[in-house]
């Protein structure tokens, strides 16, 4: 997740043309990771991840979007939220066949 095109065997950050990819901001090694906006009409945007043990061998994920005021319209921040959605909770976890 912190270079999310360092792996060309997993190419799951597939950004569609109004899209850049993101650049690593902040890390709280290993728990936190804060990625720069995707969205050039939302520069201010982030996406942050929290990460934690599940208790078993693998790793809890939470991502957060955040935005600063003014709050994008309903419209747009749905549209965010889906392509994060598929993004990572579609496109990454098919990579590791889940």
């Amino acid at each position: 997740m912190s270079d999310p095109l360092r792996d060309p065997t997993r190419s799951w950050l597939r950004l569609l043309d109004d899209e850049l990819p993101p650049r690593l901001i902040d890390f709280e090694e290993p728990n936190v990771l804060v990625w720069s906006s995707l969205w050039s009409k939302r520069p201010d945007a982030r996406v942050r991840f929290d990460l934690a043990p599940d208790g078993a061998a693998g790793t809890l994920l939470r991502w957060t979007l955040l935005v600063e005021e003014p709050l994008p319209d309903p419209s747009l921040l749905g549209h965010l939220r889906k392509r994060l959605n598929e993004l990572i909770n579609a496109n990454l976890r098919y990579t590791f066949g889940q």
